[in-house]
């Protein structure tokens, strides 16, 4: 019996040995340190510097690109459509045929007004000289005069009637919508084309109440379009509207995108703002701020090898980036990664730096390279 205990004793030995090795993690031991490979262990971390910059509070807004002005065109008769001159897609300028409304009725009217206006005036022109000589009184003379002026009148509302007729595009720009066909039957009011101007594409988006005071007409913002999101626009506040929607407590700005962009009407776009934007300050990436549990922040520094912790301040976050408003001077080493898991004083190495033991190998062999 009392053969198998040295044999369990060995076993256990082993074991442990077994259990520490396989702990080590990222650790490393410290060369020349007290008890050699049992000694101090050097953490890997990953480090950088605080440095000077700009940042600022971001704020993304979506929104649908429109037309700067879009209009309908619609038909002033109740008849039937002769003819459509213009498809979706088609550029038309101002007074461009769009398409051609039934007027026939209107110009037998026309021809019985013109007549009527022709004897009217015959008519008048006879009062005046009789008139003249004292012939006629005053109020036949005034009589034909009224009438004069009434076949006048009803030529003209004829004549623009007629006019009526032949649709034609108010402003220059595309064709975006065709409601008709040759042959329809349409009545007063019915809509037939849609026109838009595509000279200027806009983006109306609303903005806080609690930053749009920060906006300004002619101020420059940055915009992506989900359909190209790898060519991103610049854009120009247009206006910005003078009052808040009373539900949603948002104004609305319009954002003129650069002429020559890629956007077209419907695609949905995304505005950025910069808001309280601060230059030359001191920032570290976010990952080296750690946040204790009762709300406290700190980052480790790196000083002759070693980590400190240090309590700091920050303002604001952008970008993976937080600015550091006191606890850190620009120059500074901080852990990046890694931090979570040291202690005060304790040893660490840069991601790519040499192992201690390494580098005091390569000095005492003079620097001989590895192979």
């Amino acid at each position: 019996m009392s053969g198998r205990f040295p044999i369990a004793r060995r076993a256990g030995i082993l074991f442990l040995a077994a259990v520490a090795s396989a702990c080590g993690g990222d650790e490393e031991p410290l060369a020349g340190g007290p008890g050699g490979p049992g000694g101090p262990r050097v953490t890997v971390v990953e480090t950088a510097t605080v440095e000077t910059g700009s940042i600022a509070r971001e704020v993304e807004v979506s929104g649908v690109v429109e037309p700067i002005r879009t209009v309908s065109v619609n038909s002033q008769l109740a008849t039937t459509v002769r003819g459509v001159f213009a498809e979706e897609g088609d550029r038309v300028g101002v007074g461009s045929v769009l398409a051609r409304l039934e007027d026939a009725e209107l110009a037998v009217e026309l021809v019985a007004a013109r007549a009527a206006l022709e004897a009217a005036r015959a008519a008048f022109e006879r009062a005046e000289q009789l008139r003249e000589r004292e012939v006629i009184t005053l109020p036949e003379y005034e009589r034909d005069r009224t009438a004069l002026a009434a076949a006048e009148g009803e030529h003209r509302r004829l004549q623009t009637r007629v006019g009526y007729a032949t649709v034609r595009s108010p402003i220059a720009g595309v064709v975006t919508l065709k409601r008709v066909e040759a042959g329809d039957v349409v009545g007063a009011q019915t809509p037939l084309f849609e026109v838009a101007d595509l000279s200027t594409l806009v983006v109306p988006i609303g903005v806080s109440e609690l930053d749009v005071a920060q906006l300004s007409q002619g101020d420059t913002v940055e915009v992506s379009l989900d359909a190209r999101p790898d060519s991103p626009l610049r854009g120009r506040i247009r206006r910005v509207f003078p009052a808040a929607d009373p539900a949603t407590r948002l104004v609305t700005v319009e954002v003129a995108l650069e002429s020559g962009s890629l956007a077209r009407p419907g695609y949905l776009a995304r505005v950025r703002f910069r808001f309280d934007e601060r230059n030359e300050v001191p920032l570290v990436p976010a990952s080296a701020v750690l946040t204790g549990s009762s709300g406290e922040e700190s980052a480790f520094i790196v000083e002759g090898g070693k980590a400190f912790r240090r309590p700091v301040e920050t303002g604001l976050v952008s970008q993976g980036r937080v600015e550091i408003v006191s606890g850190l001077s620009v120059g500074e080493t901080v852990v990046v990664e890694g931090g979570s898991a040291l202690r005060e004083g304790a040893a660490v190495r840069p991601v790519g730096s040499a192992p201690a033991a390494e580098a005091a190998a390569d000095s005492a062999s003079g620097a001989r390279p590895r192979s």
